[in-house]
């Protein structure tokens, strides 16, 4: 098997944080002049900071992560590099028990993410692919499945991970 290289889109979580914070900072431009507590505009204005905050943050935690699948060494490493710097994880095959398909959003809202949700023999459940990252295909139920398989394969008899088809709701 081939060595299995990903990487999430950082433009795409730049972009996503500067319409965070033009939209919130016109809402606090439009709503500043709100007459009392309790009242629409400060709602308005509120929203506004929220927007702003969130924006500002994901502007400076935004980087590029970047996820490598090695049957060689039977490994799993991610990377995740940001402003502030650069740390990686490394997760050995035989340390993951399941593998399955978690989910972020709404099928109601039509806004969904799809990413992969590794047990570990810790008990821990480690997300890959993370929604936040951008990764290509992350919006498509059927590509992540694809994506589980994939896994699954490279895992292998070796004491790697057992099928799992549940799906797991997150937010």
């Amino acid at each position: 098997m081939e060595l299995w290289i990903s990487h999430g889109n950082a433009g795409k979580q730049t972009v996503v944080s500067v319409v965070c914070s033009v939209l919130g900072l016109c809402l606090v431009t439009a709503f500043r002049d709100f007459s009392g507590a309790g009242t629409n505009a400060m709602a308005g204005c509120l929203l506004g900071v929220l927007l702003l905050l969130i924006g500002v943050v994901g502007f400076l935690v935004s980087g590029k992560q970047t996820v490598v699948v090695d049957p060689g060494t039977r490994r799993i490493t991610i990377e995740d590099s940001n402003r502030f710097g650069t740390k990686s994880r490394s997760i050995p095959f035989d340390a993951v028990v399941s593998v399955s398909v978690g989910y972020l959003g709404k099928k109601s809202n039509l806004v969904t993410w799809y990413y992969l949700v590794l047990r570990l023999s810790s008990g821990e459940e480690y997300p890959l692919f993370s929604p936040g990252r951008f990764f290509e295909g992350g919006s498509d139920r059927s590509i992540v499945e694809g994506w589980r398989r994939r896994l699954e394969e490279y895992l292998g008899p070796h004491g790697g991970a057992a099928p799992a088809d549940t799906a797991r709701r997150h937010g």
